[in-house]
């Protein structure tokens, strides 16, 4: 009788043995998925940034080229300068969104400058600068579009059990989606000039 329980003894050790270890396994199977797609929402908002940045670049240019035709909207070419700055400074995911979201809205602004000047719609630097900028946004638009497809899947498998008990233990918190808020952007955009 002792062998047998002694047998006994081992099977349920083993399994108990085996159970830890495949807990073991699947928690640092989940725990580098998470770091993966951590990462890859990193690279993705970087990829972002760049186009940002490049945004950033012309924005100078294009302002200086309409303040040639358009002396009396300085205040207009301001608040674009203004928001480029806010949006240079942002840190954060979110503050970058926020701050993009009003270097956009000030973008717009412009639309109305140049239909008051007919002389800027036909300036070789201008329409050149527009087709840049035209370029550039559709640039941020896929890049916003990724991004947004990275941190869903990451929000998902945060959220998700019982990936989510390894989430709570490495406190991640959610990637903020880049969304319109403004259902003046909501609005189709024209960056004809």
């Amino acid at each position: 009788m002792t062998l047998l329980a002694l047998g006994v003894g081992a099977i349920i050790g083993i399994v108990a043995a085996v159970v830890v270890v495949l807990l073991l396994v699947w928690f640092i199977v989940t725990y580098n998925s998470f770091v993966g797609a951590r990462a890859n929402g990193e690279e993705a908002f970087a990829t972002m940034d760049v186009y940002l940045k490049k945004r950033y670049d012309l924005i100078p240019n294009l302002v200086e080229t309409v303040k040639g035709y358009a002396k009396h909207e300085s205040e207009v070419l301001q608040n674009i300068t203004n928001a480029r700055a806010r949006a240079q400074a942002a840190v954060t995911p979110q503050e970058k969104i926020d701050a993009d979201a009003n270097l956009t809205r000030a973008l717009r602004s412009i639309n109305i400058v140049a239909e008051n000047y007919p002389n800027l719609k036909a300036d070789s630097n201008f329409l050149s600068l527009q087709q840049t900028l035209g370029s550039v946004e559709n640039e941020i638009a896929q890049s916003r579009k990724y991004y947004n497809a990275v941190a869903k899947q990451f929000n998902v498998k945060a959220m998700r059990f019982p990936s989510n008990l390894v989430a709570k233990m490495m406190h991640l918190k959610k990637m903020p989606y880049y969304e319109v808020n403004d259902p003046v952007e909501r609005q189709n955009v024209n960056v004809k000039f």
